[in-house]
């Protein structure tokens, strides 16, 4: 599945690349005395883009849900928000570009593949449900202890192909979770879905908000939009007597957001049924409590990502 036109490419070479058709790229070589006919590898690459193209023109919002650093709930987060989404009637896509550390088909319990149909020669995410598909590496690997030993090309290639050569179809929403960080998975997903909105998942104490501000200060200089920024484990609620107890500090996202001038989406409460139900790939079913806090807490979040 991984094309073998996917090359490197470093500093301003890339903007270059990245920024002028294949077209003016023959026009600069033939001034230069270079050969300006288009090899195997820029063909297929520009048949690539322009099946991206035509695969997001489909896609109404693309949220790319991103962190400054592992364990703050990222994929959690990611994967609820397309959960209530698709309740709610929207048409939603998750794709998973943690390529080394997937966690979305063990919330979700998927064991399955990719849809593949060998008669329409077509790719289609998994079916979670009517309104939910969703993409993972780890549903093409045979082995889901296996490790991905791969480097930026490699991943680059991977997470273009998630695009153009699977058939999303037509979508309110995809939702896209990220590994940690400011590295291949993020840079690819900003340069090749150029309207992608970036939310930020942090928990309240301060080594993790540091980390934030890097991926808020990415999204501003790869020029992405911010849809904002969520609060996760903020405070946990004692099923005992009911009190709120801070275990990461409390307020830190809020103050980072605005200090950050980016809107802040809200403040989740650490659940530990959501815990239970994540480890039992049951994910889906914490819906179903609309009394607890969490589910409170999320519905405030959709609605200010459906009017954003």
């Amino acid at each position: 599945m991984i094309s073998g036109a996917e090359r490197p490419h470093s500093g301003d070479l890339s903007k270059v690349a990245g920024e002028v058709s294949l077209f003016w790229r023959y026009i600069v070589a033939e001034q230069c005395g270079m050969d300006s006919r288009p090899t195997p590898g820029d063909l297929e690459r520009a048949e690539q883009d322009r099946m991206i193209t035509d695969n997001l023109a489909m896609i109404k919002r693309k949220i790319l849900v991103m962190s400054g650093k592992g364990g703050v709930g990222k994929s959690t987060v990611a994967a609820y928000l397309a959960l209530l989404l698709g309740r709610g009637g929207s048409r939603v896509g998750l794709m998973d570009v943690d390529l080394h550390g997937p966690s979305i088909p063990h919330l979700l319990n998927i064991k399955g593949g990719l849809d593949m149909r060998e008669e329409e020669k077509v790719v289609r995410p998994f079916a979670f449900s009517e309104e939910l598909g969703v993409v993972s590496l780890e549903m093409l690997l045979g082995d889901r202890d296996a490790a991905v030993i791969w480097r930026g090309p490699l991943k680059i290639s991977a997470i273009r192909q998630f695009i153009s050569d699977i058939e999303w179809g037509a979508l309110d929403f995809l939702i896209v979770d990220s590994p940690p960080g400011t590295g291949d998975e993020p840079l690819t997903v900003a340069q090749t879905i150029p309207d992608a909105e970036a939310l930020i998942v942090t928990t309240p104490q301060e080594i993790s908000l540091a980390d934030v501000r890097k991926s808020i200060n990415f999204c501003k200089q790869v020029n992405m939009k911010m849809l904002g920024l969520v609060e996760n484990m903020s405070g946990f609620v004692c099923p005992h007597c009911g009190d709120t107890i801070d275990l990461f500090g409390s307020g830190g996202g809020e103050k980072t957001a605005r200090e950050m001038g980016i809107p802040f989406l809200g403040a989740i409460p650490a659940e530990a049924k959501m815990v239970e139900l994540g480890d039992q790939g049951r994910l889906d079913l914490l819906m179903e409590q609309s009394d607890l806090e969490i589910n409170r807490a999320y519905e405030h979040v959709v609605k200010k990502i459906l009017n954003g």
